[in-house]
């Protein structure tokens, strides 16, 4: 008796197994899927010979986008990568609707990366990076939602230009700020002008004649500067 028990025990321990906490197991039974959701976690058994186990891990996986290289919306060439965080959320559409799932998310994400830099201008694609990750989230998590896969984040690494792309970009970039450089300067002369000329106004006529002397005296100790003194009479006349 005791030893028809031990070779029972022996019989029930191999027909059972463990399913951790971050796992799921799909048991196929003469080719069908058990009905219900996957199994899980614990202690499982089931039937030699009948049933076959798929463990799927429901972890969150991480995987690089190698470098693409594509077209924006304007002409320019641009090579660029970038990361996706996804995980699984059913475990039998994993196992049953594609035959490898990491594969097809990955080739997924490559031409989604493509399409959603053509899509763009260049200028938009440098100052609207998250905007456009975002974009590329929902279309990921929307098409890979027929294998049990829930994308939880893409980011854009790093955009990366031809040099002579990057040489036009700075020169313009270099033009656009001696440009601004210009017109704030020449802003600020005319504001100066402007104070000089509404101060000279307020002047009375003696004290205009002593700012007169005042400014002949400090220009005469500069050896570069050539002084044309007019009549403060006549100074006084082109007052507005």
């Amino acid at each position: 008796i005791f030893r028809n028990n031990r070779k029972y025990s022996r019989t029930t321990v191999r027909n059972m197994f463990v399913v951790q906490e971050y796992e799921r197991a799909v048991i196929f039974r003469l080719g069908r899927v058990l009905p219900g959701p996957a199994k899980g976690p614990g202690l499982l058994w089931f039937i030699p010979w009948l049933d076959v186990i798929r463990k799927v891990d429901l972890r969150t996986v991480s995987f690089n986008v190698l470098p693409q290289e594509v077209l924006t919306a304007d002409g320019l060439p641009l090579k660029v990568d970038a990361v996706v965080f996804y995980r699984v959320v059913e475990p039998s559409l994993w196992v049953t609707r594609v035959k490898n799932g990491f594969q097809a998310t990955h080739m997924l994400a490559q031409t989604t990366l493509r399409a959603a830099l053509g899509a763009h201008t260049l200028s938009v694609v440098l100052t609207q990076r998250t905007v456009i990750a975002k974009r590329m989230e929902e279309v990921l998590h929307a098409a890979s939602r027929l294998w049990g896969v829930e994308v939880e984040r893409v980011e854009l690494k790093d955009l990366i230009l031809p040099l002579s792309l990057q040489r036009c970009m700075a020169s313009e970039a270099e033009a656009v700020r001696r440009a601004g450089a210009k017109m704030m300067l020449a802003a600020a002369e005319v504001k100066a002008s402007r104070a000089l000329m509404e101060a000279a106004s307020g002047l009375s006529p003696t004290a205009f004649h002593l700012r007169y002397l005042q400014s002949l005296s400090s220009a005469r100790r500069s050896s570069s500067i050539v002084v044309f003194a007019l009549p403060a009479e006549l100074l006084l006349s082109r007052r507005p």
